[in-house]
């Protein structure tokens, strides 16, 4: 009893910060991003299960923001011009990579689908479409070093801060797989095939321009 007494009075103690980190995080989450094109690309362009893990990706990736963050690693590669712009110029030329990608490879894919055959991308290269995306997002890093540093006490314990990243993590997994399972919903899908040369071009310039935006970002 004196456990959950103990677990109830931290909880009333820091809900007032939990909502407020909580409810900062579920508004950076849904504004439309690199993460939202890369999950939107694979559920259209690939399958459910593609969109889902790279759902997947992201929310595994969003750990690495928040050990970067408790660990006082997030604050030097904010501080820091020369990582910081090593892993934007990563992350950007990642999206680029696959913004091109997308163009170059829509007349081969419409061929291979008109002729029956399925087109799929492995759980493999789903799953780390959507970590490498997230994961060389400096952005993500100094947003979670902001929330920390600006919301979260110095004297909030080491596992409520943890919770608040696990809350973070989940609720990217939760979002983007509604993502995934919305745009690869089969009245989406089939709009989707019936104009898909032009729409991968269409998605192809997004991720381009995201990859732009990325490089050119303020530090």
């Amino acid at each position: 009893m004196e456990g959950i007494f103990i677990v109830d009075v931290t909880i009333t103690e820091y809900g007032s910060e939990l909502l407020t980190v909580t409810m900062i995080t579920i508004l950076a989450v849904i504004s439309p991003g690199p993460d939202f094109a890369v999950v939107t690309r694979n559920s259209l362009a690939f399958s459910r299960r593609s969109g889902i893990l790279t759902a997947l990706g992201i929310s595994i990736a969003n750990w690495i923001h928040v050990f970067y963050t408790l660990a006082g690693i997030g604050v030097i590669i904010s501080k820091s011009l020369i990582l910081f712009s090593i892993i934007k110029f990563l992350g950007a030329a990642y999206l680029v990579y696959l913004g091109i990608t997308n163009i170059r490879n829509t007349s081969e894919k419409s061929v291979e689908t008109e002729s029956g055959n399925n087109i799929f991308m492995n759980d493999i290269n789903s799953f780390k479409t959507g970590f490498i995306t997230n994961a060389l997002n400096p952005k993500a890093t100094v947003f979670y070093v902001s929330v920390f540093a600006q919301l979260v006490s110095t004297t909030t314990p080491i596992y409520i801060q943890f919770l608040y990243g696990a809350i973070a993590s989940l609720f990217c997994l939760i979002w983007f797989t509604l993502v995934a399972i919305f745009f690869n919903h089969h009245i989406i899908k089939s709009q989707f095939i019936k104009a898909q040369k032009p729409l991968e071009k269409i998605m192809g310039v997004i991720l381009v321009g995201f990859g732009i935006k990325v490089a050119l970002g303020a530090e």
